[in-house]
C-alpha cells in the first residue's frame, strides 16, 4: 500500500505514550527509537513535513495503585514498627500472597509470585524480616498488603499527581539520552478531564454508550450492530478475548461489581466511578476518572481533528487499546477514517525471553546506556525490523558494536587515505581508472538499494545491508590504490562517506 498524506507534504501523526508509574525499559525503547527512526526517515530523507503528537498517560489503575503502595510504604517505613511487628504483617502478607499464587492462572504470574515468595520467606527464616534495613526487600508483598488494608482511607489526590510527575520526568530524561526527538505536542491526560467529559457525552447522544451506576461504558453491540461500523476492525478475531479485555480496563475496574454494571461482556469503560482511596474530576455521572482508551481518543481528536495519517504504538496495544480508540472515535465522529495508518512496532525480548514489566523481566534504558552508547543501541534497532520482534542480549549488541567498528574503521581509513590528496587545483582531478569507474557504479548501485529499502516499509535492515557492502567495497578500492602505490580519488571517497554519515546522522 503506497502512503498518500491526507494534506500535501504534511504528515499528521500520533503516538501512544507511555503510561508513567515506574522507570522506562527497554520494551518502551523498543517503540520510541523504533518510531524516532520512521519520523526522521520521513522528515530527513522523504523531505515530509511530520507534525508529532504524542500523550503522557497520567491517569491509570497502575498509577493508582503503585501511588498508594509507595505511600503506605514510606509511611510503615517511617513509623519504625518492632521487629515482632513487621514479622507479624510478613506473615499476613504472605497469606495474602499466597491467595494470589493459589488464583493465578497465567503459569508465568504464577512462577513470579512463587519465586517472590520464596525470597521473602528466606529473609523470614533467616529473622532478617523484621529489621528496617530490610523493608525495601519485603515490599514486592508487604505493600499489596498495606494496600488492601488502607489503600481505600486515602483521599489526597496529590499522592496521585506526585508519581506520575516524577516518572514522566525520568522518561523525558531516558528519551533525551537515547536521542529520540520530542514530540511537537505532549498531551497528558490529566490536562484533558473536562475533554473526556465532552467526548463521552457525545458518543452517548449517538447511541453508542451508556451510563451505569456512575460510569460511562461504551456499547460494543450497538457499534458492531450498526451498519456503518464494526468492532475489533485491528484483531477481529479477539473479540470477546475476556484476558485482553480485562487486562485494558485495569485491576481497579475488573470486580464482580463492575462487570455487572456491563449490558455486554465485551463494553468497556469510557468513564469509570471513582470508589475511595482513588483520584476523582467531576462529570454529570459523578465524580470519576477517565477509562484508558477514551484518553487517546480525545487528546488526538483535539489536537489533529478528526483524521489523521498515522497512529503508533506497540504491537501489544493493537487489541484493545487501538480497536477501542478506533471505536470511540468512530462513533464520536459518525465516519471510519479517524487513522489512515496504523503502525505497530514488534515485541522486544531479553536474551530470546518475553520482557514483561508484571513478570520482573526487563531491563531499565539507564541499566543499558551505562553499558553501551545510545548510538549503539540505535545501530541495533536499526539492524533489525521495526515491524519484527527483536532480542535484546550480549550476542545482538555485538553485532551492533561490529557495525560501529566497521563505520568507524571505513570513516578513519577515508580520513587517513585523502590526508595526502590535494583538494584543489589542477592535481586534484586525476583521470579515473576502471576502478573508480567500478567503485562508483557499486555506490550508484547502493544508493538505489538503500532508497528501494527505506520505500519498503522503511526496511532499515535491508538498507543497513547495502551500507555494510558498500563500505567493503569502499575498502577494497582503497586496499587496491594502496598495493598499486596510487593515490585514491579523494572527491569519490568523500561522496560516499558523506552520504553514509548523512544517512545515519
Amino acid at each position: 500500500e503506497e502512503f498518500i498524506p491526507q494534506r500535501g507534504n504534511t504528515v499528521t501523526w500520533y503516538n501512544c505514550g507511555p503510561t508513567v508509574y515506574d522507570a522506562s525499559h527497554m520494551g518502551h525503547a523498543r517503540s520510541y527509537i523504533s518510531f524516532d527512526i520512521l519520523r526522521r526517515v520521513l522528515m530527513d530523507y522523504f523531505k515530509f513535513d511530520v507534525f508529532y503528537c504524542m500523550n503522557i498517560t497520567d491517569i491509570d489503575d497502575k498509577i493508582i495503585v503503585r501511588a498508594r503502595q509507595n505511600y503506605l510504604m514510606q509511611q510503615y517505613i517511617d513509623s519504625n514498627h518492632s521487629p515482632e511487628q513487621v514479622q507479624q504483617d510478613v506473615a499476613a502478607a504472605i497469606k495474602l500472597l499466597d491467595s494470589k499464587i493459589s488464583n493465578e492462572t497465567d503459569p508465568d504470574k504464577h512462577n513470579m509470585l512463587t519465586k517472590v515468595k520464596e525470597k521473602v520467606m528466606a529473609l523470614v527464616d533467616s529473622g532478617d524480616a523484621g529489621k528496617n534495613v530490610r523493608l525495601e526487600e519485603i515490599k514486592d508483598i508487604l505493600a499489596p498488603w498495606l494496600d488492601k488494608h488502607k489503600g481505600s482511607k486515602l483521599t489526597d489526590n496529590d499522592i496521585f499527581s506526585e508519581l506520575p510527575k516524577y516518572w514522566e520526568e525520568e522518561f523525558h530524561k531516558d528519551m533525551e539520552a537515547l536521542n529520540v526527538l520530542p514530540a511537537d505536542v505532549l498531551t497528558r491526560v490529566s490536562e484533558y478531564v473536562p475533554e473526556v467529559v465532552d467526548y463521552i457525552e457525545k458518543i452517548i447522544q449517538n447511541g453508542y454508550a451508556y451510563e451505569s451506576n456512575g460510569s460511562v461504558y461504551f456499547d460494543t453491540k450497538a457499534f458492531d450492530s450498526s451498519p456503518n461500523h464494526f468492532y475489533a476492525k485491528m484483531v477481529p478475531e479477539a473479540f470477546g478475548d475476556k484476558k485482553a479485555l480485562s487486562d485494558g480496563e485495569g485491576e481497579l475496574s475488573i470486580s464482580e461489581d463492575r462487570q455487572n454494571e456491563k449490558r455486554n461482556v465485551t463494553d468497556f469503560a469510557l468513564w469509570k466511578a471513582s470508589k475511595p482511596g482513588e483520584p476523582s474530576w467531576d462529570s454529570p455521572w459523578g465524580k470519576g476518572r477517565p477509562g484508558w482508551h477514551i484518553e487517546c481518543s480525545v487528546m488526538a481528536s483535539n489536537i489533529l481533528g478528526d483524521s489523521m495519517d498515522i497512529h503508533t504504538g506497540g504491537y501489544d496495544l493493537k487489541f484493545p487499546h487501538h480497536d477501542n480508540e478506533l471505536a470511540q472515535a468512530e462513533a464520536y465522529y459518525g465516519h471510519d477514517h479517524w487513522v489512515r495508518y496504523f503502525v505497530h512496532s514488534g515485541h522486544l525480548t531479553i536474551d530470546g525471553c518475553k520482557m514483561s514489566k508484571s513478570l520482573k523481566n526487563f531491563i531499565t534504558i539507564k541499566e543499558v546506556l551505562r553499558k553501551y552508547t545510545a548510538r549503539q543501541v540505535r545501530l541495533l534497532y536499526l539492524l533489525h525490523s521495526w515491524k519484527d520482534t527483536m532480542d535484546y542480549s550480549e550476542k545482538t549488541m555485538e553485532v551492533a558494536l561490529e557495525f560501529e567498528r566497521t563505520l568507524n574503521e571505513f570513516f578513519l581509513t577515508v580520513k587517513d587515505c585523502i590526508r595526502s590528496v590535494p583538494s584543489s587545483g589542477i592535481n586534484a582531478w586525476a583521470k579515473w581508472t576502471q576502478e573508480e569507474v567500478k567503485l562508483n557504479e557499486k555506490f550508484m548501485q547502493k544508493r538505489q538499494g538503500v532508497h528501494e529499502a527505506l520505500c519498503d516499509n522503511v526496511d532499515t535492515r535491508t538498507a543497513m545491508e547495502s551500507i555494510r557492502e558498500l563500505i567493503s567495497s569502499g575498502n577494497s578500492y582503497i586496499s587496491t590504490a594502496r598495493s598499486q602505490q596510487r593515490q585514491p580519488n579523494r572527491t569519490l571517497l568523500l561522496n560516499i562517506a558523506s552520504y553514509i554519515t548523512d544517512l545515519l546522522r
